[in-house]
């Protein structure tokens, strides 16, 4: 059965895409994902993933950003549970590629923080956090779990560039920390969730999240309630457990007739109803109705002269 975050992921690689946006959510991918290697004597990009939709999305990336198809090589893992993993490689006009995406320049070698040009463009940065969580994202159940989603990244400054423009443009309240042999930038707020799925372009998975979140909330409220219900029947029931122990105790050693006359109606009445709460009680007994304040003042009185007693 598919997790949440893959129907979020499926979702996300059907968005179509401006070639300029389409380069930017590939820079995404290359310098999270790439492996930059030499075969046939000639440099290539290499791109490994299990997920064959997120293979779909790469390939038709570099198609709409540079005009060509690349290679899409599947092979069978023999291992564990033998998926299928698919490798994307692109074989021709590398050095200009990873150039124009500002992922390798000759003056600053390999660059491994987001270029300026994406950051200081919103549009650009929706769509290189797109990338990024495809390439390395996750996104918790908001059903079953705690609510919590997460960009792995190799560097911490691009984890830190992640977590700027998700605030500056978009308001997430993102944090980072060390994560493994990396950094993440995550998210913990349930509403921050929610809009991020939206920046990114995953509207009906933000749907269903705020439709699950909102299911959740209300069982969380519905059970607080219930306990809250639990706790004050129990909190009732054990004084009125202490009550009925004050005046059967009385009644053992002078009974209940040596008490006041409004004294021993009410004790008499708690006697034959231990089940009534403070407000029963008021509205019930034979000499009332009387106030809550009043049969509470007058259960006083016979704990003290039970304790008298004792």
């Amino acid at each position: 059965m598919a997790s949440y975050a893959s129907d979020v992921k499926k979702e996300l690689t059907s968005i179509e895409v401006h070639p300029e946006h389409a380069k930017a959510e590939l820079a995404a991918f290359l310098r999270m994902n790439a492996v930059l290697s030499r075969h046939d004597g000639q440099m290539s990009l290499d791109i490994v993933t299990e997920n064959p939709a997120i293979a779909r999305r790469i390939f038709s990336l570099i198609k709409i950003a540079y005009g060509f198809e690349p290679q899409l090589i599947v092979t069978r893992k023999m291992k564990l549970k033998k998926n299928h993993q698919y490798l994307v490689r692109v074989a021709k006009e590398v050095p200009e590629i990873i150039a124009d995406l500002e992922i390798f320049t000759p003056e600053k070698g390999f660059v491994t923080g987001i270029p300026d040009k994406i950051k200081n463009s919103e549009q650009r940065s929706m769509s290189y956090l797109r990338g990024a969580f495809l390439a390395s994202g996750s996104v918790n159940n908001p059903e079953t779990s705690r609510y919590h989603l997460e960009i792995y990244c190799t560097y911490a400054n691009h984890c830190r560039d992640l977590q700027e423009i998700m605030n500056k443009y978009f308001d997430l309240n993102a944090k980072v920390t060390a994560r493994r042999s990396g950094s993440i930038v995550y998210l913990k707020e349930a509403e921050k969730i929610g809009d991020f799925l939206h920046v990114v372009g995953a509207v009906n998975a933000m749907l269903a999240f705020e439709d699950l979140r909102i299911m959740r909330d209300m069982r969380n409220s519905v059970n607080r309630l219930v306990n809250c219900d639990t706790a004050n029947l129990k909190k009732t029931a054990n004084a009125a457990a202490k009550q009925v122990e004050d005046i059967e105790f009385i009644e053992e050693k002078r009974g209940i007739d040596s008490l006041p006359d409004k004294l021993a109606s009410l004790a008499r009445f708690r006697l034959q109803h231990p089940e009534l709460s403070l407000k029963e009680l008021a509205e019930q007994v034979p000499d009332g109705p009387i106030s809550k304040s009043g049969v509470n003042h007058r259960l006083k009185k016979i704990h003290e002269i039970a304790e008298n007693l004792r």
